[in-house]
């Protein structure tokens, strides 16, 4: 009998199965079911039986693939829904607890004020409730500390500390019940409790509300007197404990705080106080805040991100704090000084400020002093260099002012080549741009003796200080020339074209004073000092560009021949458009003469080509 009749439970079995396994494939194809993993089966022996028949499967029609869709429930936020409540958590989280903080002191402010107009509670009572009120508060704080609301339990202790510095001052300046000395102390001691909090909790926001607790403390207790070593005393000591918090915790936003503060309390005393009788004081008060400062970026404990990258507030501390820190202690020291010795202060403390800049550079490192950051070398290296670039204007004046400029950027630039610094060959390429600028704008007055005067003797300092630039750029190593940045090639380039342009400035001015003051010696010689001028003028142009071309073909240097045939070109110029006109009969035949005998002497030469110039592989450079 047949199995598969129609009719029979096997037929009925096998359409069955035929239609399940079409299912499962198009639930698979349509991504709603994963295909089952084959279940391995230990191997062994089953034992050999005859063939059975199977039913013939039903071909299952193909379906084209959809992409897979994520059910509605699984999808994500939105971008702009979680801005929206990362917004709404800080405003809520943030910005209405500082606002908070802020009405409860302004309302305990009016309190204070509404008892004393209505004689509710006698001055002892009020300072004495206001002392009880923050003091609870604090100690009410570690309460919501333990069960772990962190925020908020600062903010409590903001509050309450912002109460007991008003109680202080109410008690001191309201109602005189305490001297200024007791009120003074008990601030500071709130301060330093803060802090001692800040310590153990290993806090870093109530540090930095012990650090506003401190700097407002001195504005409370002020009587309107000069008090200078007892304020200063006391930034000094802030400032000390902060830096000892910043050197052993990653807390360099600290800085800020105590910097800015120091730097308001001290530019406010002076416009009020200072006077040339505390000149002693006052500057060994700004002699240690500029060195706590200047230290501060090597003792700083960084907060070094997985990443290896530094915080926002650590590359300020490295970078920021020292160019203001320098730059604010100079014109401290130089406002304190000028007045009293204006004549040696100025250059000197600048030299002074660039020495010690130069020795904090090279400080190693050891103990809690930490190695110097690259950026933070750099940066002294800066300073040292505009220091002593800012030396040189306070004493020098006219020849000296550029001559130094000069010096200095040539010395700058041997030093940038020995060490392979391309911080230090920028800055010795602003001084020398500065010292060319000098040169250009700031010159002595001429002398009635040609070359043998100050005007030309610094031209020549120039022109032998970039020819020494031109031949210390040209001997520079090969592997000294980074792509992108300014190489010693371009260097030498550069200084070579500002050698000839400086013999040209130098010759030209001895040319012109020389006739200029013959005229007014001689009178007879006055109408005729345009036709001398112009008649020297050609010859040097000639004479100075044969000599850039003999010594372009001698050193085989297509730069110095093109400078030669540049200044034959001004010459050719000059002769057929001015000398005409300018030179006197005899003066004219001359200048022709002379500029047809080189042109026809250079093109013979050119002609020749002993430079083999015409063929690809000429050796010219």
């Amino acid at each position: 009998m047949d199995p598969f009749q129609p009719g029979s439970v096997e037929e009925q079995v096998a359409q069955l199965r035929s239609r399940v396994v079409r299912l499962e494939r198009l639930l698979q194809a349509h991504g709603l079911l994963e295909k089952p993993e084959p279940i391995p089966q230990p191997a062994q022996v089953t034992p050999i039986e005859p063939p059975s028949i199977v039913a013939p499967q039903p071909r299952v029609p193909a379906f084209p693939a959809r992409p897979i869709e994520a059910p509605r429930f699984a999808q994500t936020e939105p971008a702009t829904q979680r801005d929206a409540q990362s917004i709404e958590s800080r405003i809520g989280s943030q910005w209405f607890n500082r606002i908070g903080i802020l009405a409860v002191l302004i309302g305990m402010g009016w309190f204070v004020k509404l008892a004393i107009d209505n004689h509710w509670i006698g001055p002892l009572g009020r300072v004495i409730i206001g002392l009880v009120a923050g003091g609870s508060l604090i100690a009410w704080s570690e309460r919501f500390r333990t069960r772990g609301y962190i925020a908020f339990s600062y903010s409590l202790k903001a509050t309450g500390s912002g109460i007991l510095y008003i109680s202080l001052w109410a008690a001191f300046s309201l109602y005189h019940l305490v001297p200024a000395s007791v009120a003074f102390a008990a601030m500071i001691a709130v301060t330093a409790f803060n802090g001692f909090l800040a310590w153990v909790q290993e806090t870093e926001l109530l540090a930095l509300y012990a650090i506003a607790g401190g700097l407002v403390t001195p504005v409370l207790v002020s009587t309107g007197e000069n008090h200078e070593v007892a304020l200063f005393s006391y930034l000094l000591m802030l400032d000390l404990a902060v830096l000892v918090l910043v050197a052993l915790r990653p807390w360099s936003r600290l800085l800020f705080g105590a910097f800015v503060g120091t730097v308001v309390f001290v530019t406010g005393w002076w416009f009020e106080f200072y006077s040339q009788a505390q000149i002693g004081r006052t500057a060994f008060f700004l002699a240690c805040f500029f060195l706590i400062f200047a230290f501060a970026p090597r003792l700083v404990r960084l907060n070094v991100k997985p990443s290896g990258s530094l915080s926002k507030w650590d590359h300020l501390a490295i970078v920021l704090l020292p160019v203001a820190n320098a730059g604010l202690g100079f014109l401290a020291f130089y406002s304190l000084f000028d007045t009293a010795t204006a004549d040696w202060s100025g250059p000197w403390l600048a030299v002074g400020f660039a020495a010690f800049y130069l020795l904090l550079m090279r400080l190693p490192g050891g103990a809690a002093l930490h190695e110097s950051p690259g950026v933070l070398s750099s940066l002294h290296l800066s300073a040292a260099v505009v220091f002593l670039t800012i030396a040189i204007p306070l004493k020098a004046h006219g020849r000296w002012l550029t001559i130094g400029w000069l010096v200095e950027g040539a010395a700058l630039l041997w030093a940038s080549r020995r060490v392979g610094s391309k911080l230090l060959r920028v800055l010795a390429l602003l001084c020398l741009i500065l010292g060319l600028g000098a040169v250009v704008s700031v010159n002595p007055d001429a002398s009635t003796v040609p070359f043998f005067n100050q005007r030309f003797g610094t031209h020549l300092v120039a022109i032998v200080v970039f020819a020494f630039v031109a031949w210390l750029a040209r001997n520079a190593p090969a592997d000294d020339n980074p792509p992108g940045q300014l190489t010693w090639p371009t260097i030498a380039i550069a200084a070579v074209l500002l050698v000839n342009a400086l013999i040209l400035l130098a010759v030209s001015w001895e040319i012109h004073s020389f006739w200029w003051y013959r005229s007014w010696r001689d009178t007879a010689l006055l109408s005729d000092y345009h036709m001398y001028s112009h008649f020297t003028y050609s010859a040097f142009f000639m004479a100075f560009g044969a000599v850039l071309l003999v010594l372009g073909f001698g050193r085989h240097s297509a730069l110095l021949r093109w400078q030669g045939l540049l200044l034959l070109a001004v010459a050719i110029g000059k002769v057929f458009l001015v000398d005409i006109s300018a030179l006197s009969q005899g003066f004219r035949i001359i200048s022709f003469l002379g500029l047809g005998a080189l042109l026809l002497a250079v093109s013979f030469v050119y002609q020749r080509d002993w430079l083999n110039l015409r063929s690809a592989g000429g050796q010219s450079r």
